[in-house]
């Protein structure tokens, strides 16, 4: 299971990456933007995806591992359950998240 500092540190890994704090909770920004929060629950992250279509297949095929709510109705916007994915599976979808989220030059010219 991954935890809250698993995700802060899959997160600063990534380049030019900052933590502050949104709506109280630790969120995760590239260049003033922001790809990552941790909502108020401790077990929820908040992701951005590329579109309401990529959002709305995650939630179709894979119930327990990605949700939505109300609130997030009309944005491309994800919520991964901590308890069902490992580490690597979150680094990957933080990496997507970011580099939606990044300048173009940053991602291009990023590993990540």
């Amino acid at each position: 299971m991954v935890t809250e500092e698993d995700v802060r540190r899959l997160a600063l890994a990534l380049p030019e990456t900052a933590e502050k704090p949104m709506y109280g909770t630790p969120a995760f920004y590239v260049r003033g933007k922001w790809f990552a929060r941790i909502r108020e629950e401790g077990d929820l992250l908040v992701l951005p995806v590329a579109s309401q279509e990529e959002k709305d297949g995650l939630v179709a095929a894979e119930p327990a591992k990605f949700r939505t709510m109300p609130h997030y109705d009309g944005h491309a916007i994800v919520l991964v359950r901590f308890g069902a994915v490992d580490a690597e599976e979150m680094g990957e979808l933080l990496a997507d998240a970011w580099r939606l989220r990044a300048p173009r030059r940053l991602a291009a010219g990023s590993d990540s």
